[in-house]
């Protein structure tokens, strides 16, 4: 399926690997994917939101996540992991988004999965999901999302 993914879309599930591999993550999950679609202006500027306040967010949500198991990660510094080697593998969540990516461009008749395939998975993403807990952190308006994917 990768041989059909556009250049920005690959770019995007290698940055959204970096992203798990710098936090510490073994799997990248949505919330990852998210992440390395802000590593562009186009995703970025569709969504209103930086990769920095993601980052934030992201890590806000992670803290929240442990402190409701009655651990205070604030003030501890993530594990150095190493930048290259193992891939991580994808979580189901993750692919998932990666089946939505390859619905959204065989509805499209397109012979690529593209960045707005991308976006357009990660918007059906449910509420307990990583990728929708992150977008609702950061007040992502996702109908108004959708309405600008689909009019690009």
């Amino acid at each position: 399926m990768f041989e059909r993914f556009a250049d920005e879309a690959r770019q995007i599930v290698g940055f959204a690997m970096e992203e798990a591999r710098s936090s510490g993550d073994k799997r990248l999950g949505t919330e990852h994917l998210v992440l390395g679609a802000l590593q562009f202006s186009g995703p970025a500027g569709i969504l209103g939101v930086t990769l920095d306040d993601a980052r934030a967010a992201a890590l806000k949500l992670d803290q929240a996540a442990l402190a409701s198991i009655g651990i205070d990660a604030r003030g501890f510094e993530r594990a150095i992991t190493p930048g290259r080697g193992k891939k991580p593998p994808f979580s189901s969540g993750a692919r998932s988004v990666m089946e939505g990516m390859l619905r959204y461009a065989i509805e499209q008749k397109s012979r690529q999965i593209t960045t707005a395939n991308l976006l357009l998975a990660l918007l059906d993403r449910e509420e307990h999901d990583p990728a929708a807990a992150l977008l609702s952190e950061l007040g992502v308006d996702k109908a108004e999302v959708r309405r600008r994917v689909l009019s690009s």
